[in-house]
């Protein structure tokens, strides 16, 4: 495609966020604001907006903002270990009410240091409401050649689910699951499927079209996610 409007990260992304993973305090940063804006924020946002575009003309359900859906630089260091005023990845999530606080199906990209969270994309469905995990795992149980088909559509497209958050026990009400892979099913806290991108490769204006590519690969797992979630919308 000719009309991106995302034209590549600059040059000095990941320097910039390995000198700033250095210094870490706030006149650091304002002295560089510059770089950090002309080189992460501003291209993160036309990648948001491509894809948003992109996304709307496929019928996958991913919204956002350039500017609301990306997540800030500053760290909340309030509940943390981690007494570093910033992130050392900048990162933006996409869903279908395009608000970055969803417990639905959603889109998430980050760049970011390899040390720590690294560059990569995910397509997931990520700390539900107690009533849609439920549900999830009750399809699971009920209609286990719908869960085994949609992990084999995400097979043939080169995808598979993450290790992710998972029980070590089995939850109550599902103890007669004796099938091992619905038992590992059914421990899933969250579903997800996630896409590396090459630290080299983010300057690269394609990389909105492998990002697309990725979220078109992941439709399997957002379409069973939806279909069981329509049916709890759909309950008396």
């Amino acid at each position: 495609m000719t009309d991106n409007r995302f034209r590549g990260f600059g040059e000095k992304a990941l320097p910039f966020l390995k000198a700033l993973d250095f210094h870490q305090n706030r006149e650091w940063f304002l002295e560089n604001k510059d770089i950090f804006e002309a080189h992460l924020h501003e291209p993160l946002g036309d990648l948001v907006e491509d894809l948003i575009q992109r996304f709307e003309k496929a019928g996958l359900p991913f919204k956002g903002d350039r500017t609301k859906s990306q997540f800030r630089i500053k760290r909340d260091t309030r509940f943390s270990k981690d007494k570093a005023p910033y992130n050392r990845h900048l990162s933006a999530l996409l869903s279908p009410d395009g608000s970055k606080w969803t417990e639905t199906g959603c889109f998430y990209v980050c760049i970011g240091l390899a040390e720590y969270r690294g560059c990569f994309a995910s397509v997931a469905w990520w700390q539900q409401k107690p009533e849609l995990l439920l549900g999830m795992r009750k399809a699971i149980v009920e209609k286990p050649r719908a869960y085994r088909s949609m992990l084999a559509a995400l097979g043939k497209n080169g995808l598979q689910l993450g290790d992710g958050d998972s029980l070590k026990r089995t939850p109550r009400g599902f103890e007669s699951v004796t099938d091992a892979d619905l038992i590992e099913a059914v421990r899933r806290r969250n579903f997800n499927v996630r896409h590396p991108i090459d630290p080299e490769r983010i300057t690269a204006p394609e990389l909105v079209d492998d990002l697309f590519d990725f979220a078109e690969r992941a439709r399997p797992l957002i379409d069973w996610g939806r279909a069981i979630q329509g049916t709890l919308v759909n309950e008396p």
